[in-house]
């Protein structure tokens, strides 16, 4: 496993961003924005694709009882299709930015491009760190608290639309959700703007 970045930089608190479902053919895109803080490092921390189900669980539980401050935000699959999935990722960083208690002086993002400092009422500056969720704590913690948050999301929305199975794929292209959409068409939570979902006829 790579070794973690320290959680200290000059200038104060260091928050950490990531999202989870850029890739889903429906359900919303989530961030989560995680400030840990010294003397809080938390064991077993990495990329949020890396650990096994139950083991994010736990450790979302450790987060959020642990972090200085954290916070989730969302944008739907409506914002997807009318933004786009990255101006909708994006987005969604930047709620979870303003939802956070404490304001950060340092913000550090998975991946190469970071949100808009516009409107998040407190100034910071911003790195975006490729690869990122395997690198820094505070990202990594992010990358956990924002799937985890997604996925009991999608488990519940199979209880609404028990025709896809989301509670077994999370709205990513798996065959057997494209068997299902090919079946019933797509559904309120699909994301019209996605080509597998865009060639299907929506049912009334």
């Amino acid at each position: 496993m790579p070794r973690m970045r320290g959680q200290r930089a000059s200038g104060g608190l260091i928050a950490g961003v990531d999202e989870a479902g850029r890739g889903p053919l429906a359900g919303p895109v989530v961030a989560a924005a995680v400030i840990l803080g010294p003397g809080r490092r938390i064991a077993g921390l990495a990329d949020s694709k890396e650990l096994e189900p139950a083991e994010r669980v736990r450790l979302a539980l450790v987060i959020r009882a642990r972090a200085r401050a954290w916070a989730i935000g969302w944008s739907d699959a409506a914002e997807v299709d009318v933004l786009d999935i990255l101006q909708a990722s994006l987005l969604a960083m930047r709620r979870a930015l303003q939802g956070l208690a404490l304001a950060p002086a340092c913000v550090r993002v998975d991946g190469n491009r970071c949100p808009s400092p516009g409107m998040l009422g407190f100034d910071c500056r911003f790195e975006a760190i490729v690869h990122g969720d395997a690198l820094v704590g505070e990202i990594s913690a992010a990358s956990i608290l924002a799937k985890v948050a997604r996925d009991a999301w999608m488990t519940t929305a199979a209880g609404v639309y028990p025709d896809y199975g989301f509670e077994q794929h999370k709205g990513y292209p798996t065959p057997l959700h494209l068997g299902r959409l090919a079946r019933h068409g797509p559904c309120r939570l699909h994301r019209r703007s996605f080509a597998p979902v865009k060639s299907r006829h929506a049912p009334d």
